[in-house]
């Protein structure tokens, strides 16, 4: 689930990034909570393991 999210926040970013209104700052916000939902995912899965 958390891999989904990421994903989707990384296309997301990505589209922004590649039309003409990225709405400002927010876009780069998506790619920034993206990485840490994947940093998060790999922390979590450490631990259990």
């Amino acid at each position: 689930m958390l891999w989904t999210v990421a994903v989707v926040l990384l296309v997301l970013w990505a589209v922004g990034l590649l039309s003409s209104y990225t709405l400002g700052g927010f876009i780069h916000a998506l790619l920034v909570v993206a990485v840490v939902a994947v940093l998060v995912g790999i922390i979590q899965r450490r631990r259990v393991v």
